[in-house]
């Protein structure tokens, strides 16, 4: 099969929100999507960036995303934050997530970042058995927090 990885661009966007609905629907909150096109666009594409991301293509056809931005750790500096990565389901198992994420550990690396962070629900058992592949670190310690405005 020939994938490629790539720089996200602005014209993915649309094919982008459609991947972020499918994972929102995967992780049974499929009404929490409420970012529109418009604010989406500008967000990473517009003057000021916010997030950065990666597609994988099949036959020109975007099946998975990685879409990350700059956090900073007062004890560490500067991390990745991996938002979301997501390989559509009918095309899982074909090694798309690890090109992937093999593309963001590259990108930190060059961007000299400290690390990496993300998030991965409790009972995403397939998500949580790619992360151990990596030797990822979990913390049970911490607790998410949020406010929603």
């Amino acid at each position: 099969m020939d994938i490629t990885i790539r720089r996200a661009e602005k014209r993915d966007c649309v094919r982008l929100l459609e991947l972020i609905q499918e994972l929102a629907e995967y992780e049974k909150a499929p009404n929490e999507v409420t970012v529109t096109l418009s604010h989406f666009e500008k967000s990473g594409f517009g003057e000021n960036p916010v997030w950065w991301g990666f597609v994988a293509e099949v036959k020109g056809v975007v099946v998975g995303m990685a879409l990350y931005y700059v956090r900073y750790s007062t004890w560490k500096g500067q991390r990745m934050y991996l938002e979301d990565i997501l390989v559509t389901q009918e095309m899982r198992g074909q090694k798309i997530g690890s090109l992937l994420f093999d593309t963001l550990i590259k990108e930190a690396k060059e961007k000299k970042f400290t690390g990496m962070n993300w998030q991965v629900l409790e009972w995403n058992e397939p998500a949580i058995n790619f992360y151990k592949k990596y030797n990822a670190n979990f913390d049970p310690e911490w607790h998410n927090g949020s406010i929603v405005f």
